[in-house]
């Protein structure tokens, strides 16, 4: 089998940089080119492929499934290539690309990634934060070599595999102190939550759909919150200088429950647990790295 001629790796990389960004305007904008030259690129990609590669019904593009499975393919081709210049220059040093979703960056993936470095000295760990859907798309892309965080849906997992490391819950927290803190009953006291600022998840966020069905369970899906948020240096500014509540997975507040700054509030709320493992792409075998990550993960969490 050969390549059609036509094919450069400018198709490629214009391609995954589009489905990246989700629209012509944005990846011309990342390339640092113009919105007509974007367009055309993909539509010489489209023309060699032979069918559209993105729904263009939707104000914003999205794949479609023969984009899907040519963004898998194609980023793992990109990806291998990059490597394969990359060893010929830098042949003493390896690099792993790690994407930390909030309830694992604060302590599980830095701990891990110190016992890496132990047993692979040389490969240089890369860490990328960021909400969930980016991080899978770049992991199903070949820009990360796994996700470490809490699993996402059935839909944002086409392609994918997940390792379960443990079952983590979403607390609700408050500043050490706060009026509400000693005196919360989850049943009598549901009324309270009307009563403080509200600190939810976002819209994509992970536990985003956990949080909003625990607060129907008690009658407040109505409630809008003062802040969407997941990130540990906001939220946690804002409960030290507030009465607000603060919905979030254990794990970015962990050291802070700890040292007793943050206090949880007992829900008593099954439903708000949920598996935090690995996200790697299917049927790609494990280089060293990832699967010394893989233990080192392991190993952070207990297991």
């Amino acid at each position: 089998m050969k390549l059609d001629p036509r094919l450069r790796l400018r198709h490629i990389s214009t391609f995954l940089d589009i489905a990246q960004a989700g629209s012509i305007v944005a990846a011309a904008d990342q390339l640092g080119v113009s919105q007509p030259a974007v367009s055309k690129t993909l539509r010489e990609l489209e023309d060699i492929i032979g069918q559209q590669l993105f729904d263009r019904s939707l104000r914003q593009l999205r794949l479609n499934k023969a984009g899907q499975a040519f963004q898998k393919l194609a980023g793992s081709a990109m990806t291998t290539l990059v490597r394969a210049t990359r060893q010929g220059a830098e042949p003493a040093q390896t690099r792993l690309a790690i994407g930390a979703l909030p309830t694992a960056a604060t302590q599980l993936v830095p701990r891990a990634a110190i016992r890496f470095r132990t047993v692979q000295p040389q490969c240089l760990v890369r860490v990328s934060t960021g909400p969930n859907w980016l991080l899978l798309s770049q992991l199903r892309e070949g820009r990360l070599d796994l996700v470490v965080g809490r699993m996402a849906e059935a839909a944002r997992m086409e392609g994918l595999s997940f390792r379960q490391l443990y079952t983590e819950d979403v607390v609700a927290v408050v500043r050490a102190g706060h009026p509400w803190a000693d005196h919360f009953d989850a049943d009598a006291d549901a009324d309270a939550l009307g009563r403080f600022p509200l600190i939810l998840p976002p819209p994509g966020a992970v536990i985003g759909p956990l949080v909003r069905a625990y607060l129907r369970s008690i009658g407040h899906d109505d409630l809008t919150p003062a802040f969407e948020t997941v990130s540990l240096a906001f939220g946690r500014q804002v409960l030290i200088e507030t009465d607000a509540i603060w919905f979030i997975s254990r794990g970015v507040v962990a050291q802070e429950l700890a040292q007793g700054s943050l206090r949880a509030i007992p829900l008593h709320a099954p439903m708000m647990a949920g598996p935090v493992g690995i996200s790697l792409r299917q049927n790609l075998p494990e280089s060293a790295e990832i699967a010394a990550m893989i233990d080192a993960l392991q190993f952070a969490t207990g297991q």
